[in-house]
Order: structure tokens, then C-alpha cells, then sequence
């Protein structure tokens, strides 16, 4: 297993995590709530940036390895479906719209996988769609872990369209990952798996 900076820096957004997690189990007479918030937010826009930050230094370092390729995706799921579980728990959003984004991360992860294993990666790779969805989830999510205002802009009202863009991208990219997938799909399926 290689390690180096960009490496690092995927692991410090997994052990993020958790600590994100555990603010929202700090009780209210030692941590307020906005501040609770203000915090949980913050660290999740550093572990955003951290994603994009170790792509970027990996490339231009030439230190990319299949280890880092394989890392990296797991890090934002992680990421994204722990903070929409808190997001859950904190009633800011609904559960059909973390179910929609978490079963796509789910579902494309294993067809991903599946097309790497059948020698057919090329045909999922990543798409302008995915990267539109990421984004606003990026931007969504700590808008809606913030949840108040900033700067007279309610946070959480921006949160809320931009987690319903980020559901229909979902939907959208999933639905193009498939039917680009469905050509090695069929083939596959009629020569008996």
C-alpha cells in the first residue's frame, strides 16, 4: 500500500468523520448548538476540499496509484452518507432524498466494480453529470449542518434546493451510468454471467 500526501490526506477526510459525528453527541450545556453547527459545517467544507485537493496534488505530483483511485471514492461516500444520516437525525432532510443518494452511491459502486472486473471500466467512468451531482451535494450538505444564517443568506433554505438539484443529478447520472453499462450488461448476461 503506497502512502504519501495524497494518500494522507484521504485518510484525515476519513477521520473526519467520526469527529464530525461526535459533535452531534456533545451534549447542548457544553457545546451550543449553532456553534455545533458552525463547527460540523466548517469541517466538512475542510474535508471537501481535502477530495479535491488530494486529486489535484496526486496528479500534478504524478503519485496516483490504484490504492489512492480506489481510497479516494470510498472517503466522499463515507463522507456524504454519514453527514446525510445526521442530516436525517436532525430532521433537515427528508428520507427519501438521502435513500436516493446513498442507494445511487450503493448501485454505482458495485456496477463500477462489476464493469472493472469484466474489463469494461471505460464504459462508467466518470461523467460531467457525477461531477455537477458531487458538487452540489458539496455545496448542499454544509449549508444544511450549518442550518441557520451567514451573512444575512439562510443557509438552510439554500441547502434545501440545492440537496433537491443534487437528488434529480442523482437520479439522472445513475440512469446514464446504466444505460451506458447496459450494452456490457446484456452481452454479459447472454453468455450465462
Amino acid at each position: 500500500m503506497p502512502f504519501n500526501l495524497p494518500i494522507a490526506l484521504t485518510w484525515l477526510r476519513i477521520a473526519m468523520i467520526p469527529l464530525i459525528v461526535a459533535l452531534y453527541y456533545v451534549p447542548s450545556s457544553l457545546l451550543d448548538v449553532p456553534l455545533r453547527d458552525f463547527i460540523a459545517a466548517l469541517a466538512f467544507i475542510v474535508a471537501a476540499l481535502t477530495d479535491w485537493f488530494d486529486g489535484w496534488l496526486a496528479r500534478r505530483w504524478n503519485q496516483t496509484s490504484s490504492f489512492g483511485a480506489f481510497l479516494d471514492p470510498v472517503a466522499d461516500k463515507l463522507m456524504v452518507c454519514a453527514a446525510l444520516l445526521i442530516l436525517l437525525d436532525l430532521n433537515r432532510v427528508e428520507a427519501f432524498i438521502a435513500l436516493i443518494i446513498i442507494g445511487r452511491e450503493i448501485t454505482i459502486s458495485a456496477l463500477r466494480e462489476w464493469m472493472a472486473k469484466i474489463g469494461a471500466s471505460g464504459s462508467v467512468a466518470v461523467h460531467w453529470l457525477g461531477k455537477f451531482k458531487t458538487a452540489a451535494q458539496m455545496i448542499a450538505i454544509p449549508c444544511l449542518l450549518h442550518g441557520g444564517y451567514l451573512k444575512g443568506v439562510n443557509l438552510a433554505v439554500a441547502g434545501q434546493w440545492l440537496i433537491w438539484v443534487a437528488a434529480v443529478l442523482t437520479v439522472w447520472s445513475m440512469f446514464y451510468y446504466l444505460k451506458r453499462a447496459w450494452p456490457e450488461i446484456r452481452n454479459k448476461s447472454g453468455q450465462g454471467g
